[in-house]
């Protein structure tokens, strides 16, 4: 049976809503505005409801955050407002749309997408996803089953915060040849750590994805996300659909 619910992924530069037919991971046209300025959560909170009322569709409504979530509540803010910490963020957005909320960080949302609809259907073992943007996200399934909050991008690594050493944003200081070894170490690094079987790799540089994956020399497959922007969208509104299976 058809069941549809709008995921919106809260981003750095825009927030982003679309309703998605949780089964099939189809989403409809996004509605987009810019992410205010500062990104506190009671601002966040006003564009949530906005996008929310645009698109019209009844039931609950997933979102996402970029940091650690645990039940509703905000545990980390490495790449947003400071102000988000141990906000109820779930109570917040509840009270702002008037229905119920589910907040996920924005990797683990991702991640599920993929794995449903996306690089990594039918794959068991043990999978990563990474976001390599402004910063790292990750997401990391053990024969399907998420682990919450990884956050793989504040792990050390030679010497500091893995997401300084390699994110997105340290690509523009690069050559793609320094770039993908930089990658490719990590890679290596975390296969070693976690047992890992598949690596899926999302984020704006995936976008390049045949300029610098050749470059890559890595003891684990590595694929590229399908999903690319809509992946957020997509595993908040999955999400969303697990938590409030009547609704």
């Amino acid at each position: 049976m058809a069941r549809t619910l709008i995921g919106i992924d809260i981003g750095g530069s825009g927030i982003k809503g679309a309703p998605v037919e949780v089964v099939t991971g189809e989403p409809s046209p996004r509605t987009k505005i810019l992410t205010p300025k500062p990104a506190t959560p009671q601002a966040c909170a006003e564009i949530v409801s906005q996008i929310v009322e645009r698109i019209g569709l009844p039931g609950p409504v997933g979102v996402t955050v970029p940091g650690v979530v645990d039940h509703g509540v905000v545990k980390s803010a490495a790449n947003i407002d400071k102000s988000w910490l141990e906000t109820d963020a779930s109570s917040l957005f509840s009270e702002a749309i008037g229905r119920p909320v589910l907040v996920i960080n924005d990797a683990d949302a991702a991640g599920i997408a993929e794995m449903r609809v996306g690089a990594g259907v039918g794959r068991n073992g043990t999978v990563a996803i990474l976001t390599l943007g402004t910063g790292i996200g990750s997401a990391v399934f053990a024969d399907g089953h998420l682990l919450t909050n990884t956050e793989l991008g504040h792990v050390e690594f030679k010497g500091s915060d893995t997401e300084h050493y390699i994110s997105g944003k340290m690509r523009n200081d690069l050559t793609w040849d320094q770039w993908a070894g930089r990658v490719s170490e990590l890679i290596t690094y975390l296969a070693f750590v976690l047992g890992l079987d598949l690596v899926i790799l999302g984020g704006g540089v995936s976008k390049s994805w045949d300029t610098w994956s050749p470059l890559l020399d890595v003891p684990v497959e590595v694929v590229p996300a399908e999903l690319r922007n809509y992946a957020g969208i997509v595993g908040a509104a999955m999400a969303t659909a697990d938590f409030y299976p009547g609704s």
